[in-house]
């Protein structure tokens, strides 16, 4: 069936208009990457614009050898498997029972988690909290704060909520108690909402870098956010190479290491997500329509 030109109109316009919002998302991040790989002379210059210019590996040789960039990838990757692992586990604990209607003061439970999105303690108490477990400076004040998003846990709530009573019925006649209810028929149905949710949990840690400023006091412990951070705004990259060699200031600038250290520190989610946006979208649709 042939549109109208209203729709063409509006279709063509939306595809213009989300050009355009690519475009601004996409053009930074190839700006940096062209840097990346440009020389002094060229970004001196300022003959770098979206291609590389005198092309030179150094920055990423500079890069892994004077700093301790390969020691916050690690400490990165730490921090997001293990965070978003307990996440993943403590919000189907959560959103489980709270899904079932024969739970006792399950509004009240629910009422309560949500009363947590509204209205916390704040900064100083939290810490002070943190500090009193004896969690400064060890990677649980990163994880155990955060241990339950009260969002991803009522989108998954919300999902459990629409899967069929017959399922939950037929699981109990063949004898599934609750924690084989779960794992056994919830978890699979639930698939593609666990991966975007779990998504959610890997960036927000992968990206930390406030919490861990404020918990973690040890520079061997601080992630690649942190890295990046003191590269972008201090000398303290400089100082860490050190000793650059005089071959080296011919191809070799500030610019072009920070870039090279935002372009390390994105690389592993542009990575990641072409292989999860199938599961992302449909767990972020999946439930709006209910037959």
């Amino acid at each position: 069936m042939k549109g109208s030109f209203g729709d063409k109109a509006f279709y063509g316009l939306n595809a213009a208009l989300l050009s355009l919002f690519a475009l601004s998302c996409i053009l930074p991040l190839v700006h940096l990457l062209a840097l990346s790989f440009s020389d002094q002379a060229a970004i001196a210059s300022g003959a770098v614009s979206f291609w590389p210019k005198g092309v030179t590996t150094t920055a990423y040789e500079k890069l892994v050898s004077g700093t301790n960039i390969v020691r916050a990838s690690l400490n990165s990757l730490q921090i997001m498997a293990v965070g978003t692992a307990l996440n993943l586990l403590f919000t189907l604990l959560c959103a489980y029972p709270l899904s079932r209607s024969y739970m006792y003061g399950k509004r009240f439970f629910t009422l309560a988690i949500v009363f947590t999105m509204l209205f916390s303690g704040g900064m100083i108490p939290g810490f002070l909290l943190v500090k009193s477990l004896g969690l400064v400076d060890t990677y649980g004040a990163l994880w155990l704060p955060g241990l339950v998003s009260v969002y991803n846990m009522l989108v998954l709530r919300t999902f459990f909520v629409g899967i069929p009573d017959e399922l939950v019925e037929a699981g109990k006649i063949d004898g599934c108690g609750e924690w084989r209810m779960l794992i056994q028929i919830f978890l699979p149905l639930s698939l593609p909402v666990i991966v975007a949710l779990g998504m959610f949990y890997g960036v927000s840690h992968w990206n930390a870098f406030f919490n861990v400023m404020l918990f973690i006091n040890s520079p061997e412990k601080h992630n690649l956010a942190v890295l990046v951070q003191q590269m972008i705004q201090s000398q303290q990259l400089m100082q860490e190479v050190g000793n650059l060699s005089p071959e080296d200031f011919t191809s070799l600038t500030p610019e072009s290491i920070r870039s090279a250290g935002v372009i390390v520190m994105i690389l592993p989610m542009l990575i990641a997500y072409p292989f999860l946006q199938k599961y992302f979208v449909k767990g972020m649709l999946i439930g709006a329509i209910k037959g």
